[in-house]
Order: structure tokens, then C-alpha cells, then sequence
């Protein structure tokens, strides 16, 4: 018996503002990270900066204290 197809859904793309708020971090450390190449990765889409959900959380995963 064949599984139906999942369905596909769109990874959620976050504003700086949604980022900032979710990380309590100022929004222009999020443009700073950004123009170092560090912090989670972001999209531009014309003038302005998204987040993929996956990646925020990606960043946020490497970012974590290894267990001891």
C-alpha cells in the first residue's frame, strides 16, 4: 500500500524584527552578524533581509553547549 505524498509547506521566512524578538537580540546585531557572515544565514529579498525558520533554528542547534 503506497503512503500519500506529505504535504509540502513552505519554510516560513522571519523579518529582523521577528528574529530579534524570538533571540532578544538588538536588530542592528542582527545586521552586524550579517556583514561579518555570522549569525544564522538570511535571504535578500530586494532591500530588505528574511530568515528561514530552518535556519534560525540550525544556527540556534550549533550555537548550544555540548553536553557534559
Amino acid at each position: 500500500m503506497n503512503d500519500p505524498m506529505p504535504e509540502w509547506r513552505p519554510d516560513p521566512l522571519m523579518t529582523v524584527d521577528d528574529v530579534a524578538t524570538w533571540l532578544r537580540t538588538p536588530k542592528h546585531t542582527l545586521y552586524a552578524w550579517h556583514s561579518r557572515g555570522k549569525g544564522p544565514r538570511a535571504i535578500r529579498v530586494g532591500r530588505t533581509l528574511r530568515y528561514r525558520r530552518s535556519e534560525v533554528e540550525r544556527w540556534l542547534d550549533v550555537q548550544t553547549d555540548p553536553e557534559r
